[in-house]
């Protein structure tokens, strides 16, 4: 009996020490085959390309005519320009006169001061006074409400006013803000005009060809 006892706890002995080698082994196998590798770290995404400070990114004074589609107008007034500009790029630089008091906002019939501002193209006339003209959408309803807060002018005329740049028309010009403010030619030799933008008659027939009624107008100081 007492051979049985050694040979069995020897037997228990044994097996317990190879159970505790292979779970040692087997550990160190599964550690050795799935130790990570070095984390990777995606470098960061380069920044956005800021947008130009300028209406326009790029110049082609020489770009067709007949490939104007979407036209935004810019007048300058400090510089007496007028750019044309296609997706970003200036496709046409024209000098302009304006009216005896260009400086600043128009804000009464009668200042001789083109208005600054957001507008669009409201009418076109082949047989103008001076040459073409191209409508500009003053005043506007920014105008208008300035006005309508200051009392110059009354809520009918107000909603006239708003009325008649939600339908892309011709504001009224009646009212105390005056109106009927145009882009044509004539010629910008000076400042001749009641508060318009004139150019050459040669520059006017090409802007006239390639706008249409609602083509944005964005007049800066």
């Amino acid at each position: 009996m007492g051979i049985r006892r050694i040979g069995l706890g020897g037997a228990i002995s044994f097996l317990c020490a190879g159970l505790v080698c292979m779970a040692l082994c087997s550990c160190s196998l599964f550690q050795s085959s799935t130790t990570p590798h070095a984390r990777y770290s995606a470098a960061p995404p380069p920044p956005p390309t800021p947008e130009c400070e300028r209406p326009y990114c790029s110049v082609d004074l020489a770009f067709p005519l007949s490939q104007i589609t979407k036209p935004k107008i810019y007048v300058l007034k400090d510089d007496r320009r007028l750019w044309l500009v296609q997706d970003k790029t200036l496709v046409r630089d024209y000098h302009i006169g304006l009216g005896p008091s260009p400086r600043g906002d128009k804000y009464f019939r009668g200042d001789g001061r083109t208005p600054e501002g957001d507008f669009f193209v409201c009418s076109k006339n082949a047989e103008s006074h001076y040459y073409k003209s191209l409508g500009i959408s003053y005043p506007d309803p920014t105008h208008a409400q300035c006005a309508l807060s200051c009392g110059q002018i009354s809520y009918n005329d107000y909603c006239s006013i708003k009325q008649a740049n939600d339908s892309m028309k011709m504001p009224p010009a009646d009212t105390a803000l005056g109106g009927m403010v145009m882009i044509h030619g004539g010629g910008c030799f000076a400042d001749w005009t009641l508060g318009c933008v004139a150019l050459k008659n040669g520059d006017m027939d090409e802007l006239f060809s390639v706008v249409r009624i609602g083509t944005p107008i964005c007049i800066l100081p």
